[in-house]
């Protein structure tokens, strides 16, 4: 009673602020809360003529299907290593490029770096995988001519099993590195110039000055964004995996996202790919949790 009360106390006092996102609110009720009706779609066999909720109900028929497929641990695998490599060499790219800009005096140079790093964000996946195609290739694409060249033969690195990850995870890097560096940028502006003034008066080298100020000021913001991203790791890009994506890469190419399509939308097995789609979700909800209470005890920067 107590606890409620203080939130009507709340939204009373800050009720511009709560005007101000209700639009906000309103989309996510919207498109993500009320969707969640259609969950139960998991333990039922669909059935067009009878709808969501009149199907025959199975309850873990599906997920136990799913489990003891002979694709289940390819799926997984497959996953977790792409999610794995995009985490290792993707998370901390955008952070050590917002130390770098940061350590730019000249404004109309920062400038110029800061538009040049983000622009890659705005190219369209479709766009980026005709681009990797194009430059890939192993008879026309200027890597596979350099690649001859220095003798190694016709290797076409988006057909090889051994080279579709590190060509996914980098490409991906190249996109959003740039943007994602914003947000630590923005951590960065909020540091107190006199601490900067007073590195430099004790003779701090450049390197001290990126230990011992500016990376204490972004360690809320990077445990905040890992929990984040650990909340992800089942949810690989569909779009850019799907476009590269060809039999001589299957093997490792084949993750959840793009089995459930398969399943889904090409196979009408709408039921088995929302058990599916529902199994990803909780994987995904169990290390956001897991990771958010090791980083409260640990750390006691949290989301929740």
């Amino acid at each position: 009673m107590r606890t409620r009360k203080g939130l009507v106390q709340a939204v009373t006092r800050d009720y511009q602020l709560w005007i101000m996102i209700l639009p906000a609110i309103i989309v996510i009720l919207i498109f993500n809360y009320i969707p969640m009706y259609g969950i139960q779609l998991a333990f039922r066999d669909y059935d067009f003529s009878k709808g969501l909720t009149g199907g025959e109900w199975r309850g873990l028929a599906y997920f136990r299907q799913f489990i003891d497929s002979y694709l289940f641990t390819d799926l997984m695998r497959n996953t977790f290593l792409i999610s794995l490599a995009s985490i290792v060499l993707g998370f901390p790219a955008p952070i050590i490029l917002a130390l770098i800009l940061n350590q730019i005096r000249r404004k109309k140079m920062k400038q110029l770096m800061q538009t040049t790093v983000y622009l890659p964000h705005f190219i369209s996946v479709i766009v980026l995988v005709g681009m990797l195609n194009v430059l890939l290739s192993a008879e026309t694409g200027v890597v596979g001519h350099l690649m001859k060249s220095i003798g190694l033969g016709h290797i076409n690195l988006l057909a090889s099993t051994g080279t579709f990850i590190p060509v996914y995870v980098l490409s991906d890097i190249w996109q959003h590195c740039g943007w994602n560096s914003i947000i630590y940028l923005a951590a960065l502006s909020t540091v107190d110039p006199q601490l900067y003034d007073a590195a430099r008066i004790d003779g701090a080298s450049r390197w001290q000055t990126i230990r011992f100020i500016d990376i204490p000021a972004l360690v809320p913001t990077i445990i905040i964004l890992f929990i984040l991203s650990m909340g992800n790791i089942l949810s690989t890009g569909f779009e850019k995996i799907f476009l590269m994506q060809n039999s001589l890469n299957l093997p490792v190419s084949e993750v959840i996202a793009t089995y459930v399509y398969k399943i889904g939308i090409v196979s009408s097995q709408f039921s088995l790919a929302s058990a599916i789609g529902l199994f990803n979700t909780v994987i995904n909800f169990i290390f956001l949790f897991a990771m958010n209470t090791i980083s409260k005890r640990v750390s006691e920067t949290s989301l929740f």
